[in-house]
């Protein structure tokens, strides 16, 4: 399984980095996307990832940072891609859920990002709470682009997923789906995604699947198979059939080759 969304850079795992990428890979995870939220964040994670092979990363700034999205931000995030070889801009998107960043700041980071992902030729890794339609409008502009780009840890409604999927947007699932209180719209929501679209995800050390028993304290990458399982089971497939689709998906989108 390659696990596409998690935060790496969180001490959880830093301390202890080998036991982490161990643990993952006896749980049959065999590939980390690294994902970022910052500039600063980026560098992190670049390094880490020029050590081992099983990992790779984005570059970005996530919208709740993009008040630190400055004048200097671009050319700065240009020479980290250059420095390196991310497979997508991000985590980019927007939040007017708790509004971090004022709605200004964000729309302003992500136009700049998008601009990024355009002139590298790379997906946009996506962020999206409480902002659909404002999120709709700017991808609507460039619709080549978003046909190559990913929405991470979707947890809306069908019919947002509808739209997203008329852009030919990938669709990141999480153990949210796992979620009996929280998780009813995307349990309904997925069996209409596009199989060639379909992405699963930890978001770990967050979004920890509700159905792990004993219950632990964190999510982590060797968590995966808890959201496969349950993806399988809403789109009445074989666990293994879903597994096998989504590396596949997840190869072709971001560009990489499992190690």
């Amino acid at each position: 399984m390659i696990d596409i969304g998690v935060n790496i850079n969180h001490s959880y795992f830093l301390d202890d980095l080998a036991t982490t990428l161990s643990d993952s890979a006896q749980a049959g995870v065999s590939n980390l996307i690294c994902i970022a939220s910052d500039l600063e964040e980026s560098q992190t994670i670049m390094a880490l990832c020029a050590q081992h092979d099983t990992l790779w990363h984005t570059i970005g700034c996530h919208p709740h940072q993009a008040k630190e999205w400055g004048q200097d931000s671009l050319a700065q995030a240009r020479k980290l891609i250059t420095q390196s070889n991310p497979v997508a801009i991000g985590e980019t998107g927007l939040d007017f859920n708790r509004n971090y960043s004022t709605q200004t700041e964000q729309i302003y980071a992500f136009e700049q990002q998008i601009e990024l992902a355009l002139e590298f030729d790379l997906p946009l890794y996506l962020h999206e709470r409480d902002a659909h339609d404002e999120m709709l409008k700017h991808l609507e502009k460039h619709p080549v682009l978003a046909s190559k780009s990913i929405v991470h840890c979707f947890t809306g409604n069908l019919e947002q997923l509808k739209n997203y999927v008329s852009l030919g947007l990938s669709i990141g699932v999480t153990g949210w789906v796992c979620d009996e209180r929280r998780g009813q719209d995307l349990q309904e929501s997925v069996p209409f995604i596009p199989l060639d679209k379909l992405h699963i995800e930890t978001d770990a050390p967050y979004l920890l699947p509700r159905n792990i028993r004993p219950r632990p304290k964190r999510n982590h990458p060797k968590f995966l198979a808890y959201v496969a399982e349950e993806v399988a089971r809403l789109k009445n497939m074989s666990v293994e059939a879903l597994i096998e689709q989504t590396r596949k998906n997840s190869q072709a989108l971001f560009g990489i080759e499992p190690r």
